[in-house]
C-alpha cells in the first residue's frame, strides 16, 4: 500500500511541475497555520501558561513561608536556648546559695559542738581540780593525823598534845 501512496505523490509532484509550486494554496495554507495558532494559543497555551504561573507562584509563596517559618522556628529555639541557658544559671546560683547555706549551718553545729566540748572539758578539768584537791586535802589530813601518830609513838602522847 505505501508503494501506491509514494507512486500517487511522485505522479502529482510531475503533473504540477516542482516541489513548490507557487500558488493559491500557499496563502490559504499560511492563514490556516495562523489560525491554527491562534486557536491553540487561545484554547491550550494559554491556559498552560497561566497554570504555569500559578503554579510557579503557589511554590515561590510556599517557599517564602517556608523560609519566614523556619526564621521564626531558629528564632524561638534561640529565645529557649537562651531562656535554658537562665534557667540553668539560677539553678546553678540556687545550688550555689544552699551549698554555701549548709556549710554555714554546718559550721555554726560543729563551732556549737565544740563550745560543748570545751564547756564539758573546762566541766571535767574543774572536776577534777575539786577532786585533787579533795583528794590533797584528805591526804594532807591523813598526813597529819599519821604525823601525829609517829611523833606521839617516838616522842610519847604527852609531849604531842602539849604543843
Amino acid at each position: 500500500m505505501t508503494h501506491w501512496i509514494t507512486l500517487l505523490a511522485v505522479e502529482r509532484v510531475a503533473k504540477s511541475g516542482g516541489l513548490f509550486d507557487l500558488d493559491a494554496t500557499l496563502p490559504l495554507m499560511a492563514i490556516q497555520f495562523l489560525i491554527l495558532a491562534l486557536i491553540l494559543n487561545a484554547t491550550l497555551y494559554q491556559p498552560l501558561g497561566n497554570a504555569i504561573d500559578k503554579r510557579n507562584e503557589y511554590i515561590r509563596n510556599n517557599q517564602l513561608t517556608a523560609q519566614e517559618r523556619l526564621a521564626k522556628a531558629e528564632k524561638l529555639a534561640q529565645q529557649y536556648e537562651q531562656e535554658l541557658a537562665g534557667a540553668r544559671r539560677q539553678a546553678q546560683a540556687i545550688i550555689a546559695e544552699a551549698t554555701a547555706e549548709g556549710q554555714k549551718i554546718a559550721a555554726q553545729k560543729i563551732a556549737v559542738a565544740q563550745q560543748e566540748a570545751q564547756v564539758q572539758r573546762e566541766q571535767a578539768s574543774q572536776e577534777i581540780e575539786q577532786q585533787k584537791q579533795q583528794a590533797l586535802a584528805a591526804l594532807e589530813q591523813q598526813v597529819d593525823a599519821l604525823s601525829r601518830q609517829i611523833l606521839e609513838k617516838l616522842l610519847g602522847a604527852d609531849l604531842v598534845a602539849r604543843r
